[in-house]
């Protein structure tokens, strides 16, 4: 979804977004040129000589093509923002908390421009870029690819076609049963290797189980 418009203004230039930029870090203290290399606004403190430069990136619509600049940037200074216009409207205010969001992981900071009012509105301050990792998320999936027998998969497909750990264990539950015929869910888990065997007959997420008795389980078919 555009966020580029602006009540009252047809159609939004990256040079409407500007002055209002420069006045914003100009009131911080900061002398402020435009153009300078491939930065689309620049920004230094003349009372600090030492304090890294800000670069600004301007553009009328969040975009791939904004992040790669504004990327790009983060190899002159940790001090670097995007700058768009303000949203218009809750519907765009969502997709912008989304784009905060981005912004925020990748240690922009983020300005909407106001350009009707000539002011803006800082919503993240940027950071020195480090990674992150979610140790949880890492654990399930390595739990994941080790739980997998082989590779099933083509990368690609869509997630309810998947062949997952999951589904593994409960094709191989199932191969037992029709093998064995009804048997207990410890048994199964015993024989299989399966350790969630009763869970997973239980369960029937797939519907190839059936319960027997209590405890036992049977293959449908």
């Amino acid at each position: 979804m555009s966020i580029s418009l602006q009540q009252g203004m047809s159609k939004l230039r990256e040079t409407d977004l500007y002055l209002p930029v420069k006045a914003h870090f100009e009131a911080l203290g900061y002398e402020v040129k435009a153009e300078v290399k491939d930065a689309d606004v620049m920004a230094l403190r003349p009372d600090a000589p030492d304090a890294p430069p800000v670069i600004i990136e301007l553009k009328t619509v969040f975009s791939l093509k904004l992040l790669h600049q504004a990327i790009a940037r983060q190899s002159i200074t940790d001090q670097v923002y995007v700058a768009v216009p303000r949203w218009k409207g809750r519907a765009a205010w969502k997709v912008f908390k989304g784009n905060i969001s981005i912004c925020k992981r990748l240690e922009l900071g983020m300005i909407s421009v106001n350009a009707l009012e000539g002011t803006v509105q800082v919503h993240n301050e940027p950071k020195p870029f480090k990674s992150r990792k979610n140790l949880k998320r890492k654990e399930i999936t390595l739990k994941e690819f080790n739980g997998r027998d082989g590779d099933r998969n083509i990368g690609g497909t869509p997630g309810g076609a998947k062949n997952t750990a999951y589904r593994q264990d409960a094709e191989t539950c199932r191969d037992y049963l029709l093998e064995h015929g009804p048997t207990k869910g410890a048994v199964v888990a015993k024989e299989t290797g399966v350790e969630r065997a009763t869970a997973i007959m239980r369960a029937n997420h797939y519907g190839w189980f059936e319960k027997v008795e209590t405890g036992v389980y049977g293959a449908v078919g």
